[in-house]
């Protein structure tokens, strides 16, 4: 229950800090400055901590892949090519995924 708590502070945390981001600045001449700069500003960042979400996501799904494919190939040598072509299959698609995060950032900045 723990882990879950600490999600939820991580998640209301991050979410509090982007608040700014859509704040009114006032501008030099005292009226209230447009918003696009302040939000252009974050975009980077945003996309920096979107795709590292996404990375951070596939590695753990590969570890997760490649520690089970061993564990299988331990449990049953007989098995460990079958094994082994499932294990390739499940790392290309969480990469070619990985990658889509990528092509995404890059569009939207």
């Amino acid at each position: 229950m723990s882990k879950i708590r600490i999600l939820l502070f991580a998640v209301v945390g991050i979410l509090f800090s982007a608040m700014t981001t859509f704040a009114q600045v006032e501008g030099a001449t005292g009226g209230v400055a447009d918003n696009a700069s302040s939000v252009s500003k974050y975009r980077a960042i945003a996309a920096g901590i979107g795709f590292g979400i996404a990375v951070v996501g596939g590695a753990l799904g590969q570890s997760r892949i490649g520690a089970a494919a061993c564990e299988g190939a331990a449990r049953n040598p007989g098995a460990a090519g079958r094994i082994q072509t499932m294990m390739i299959l499940g790392l290309a698609l969480i990469e070619s995924l990985v990658l889509f995060a990528l092509v995404i950032v890059f569009i939207k900045t």
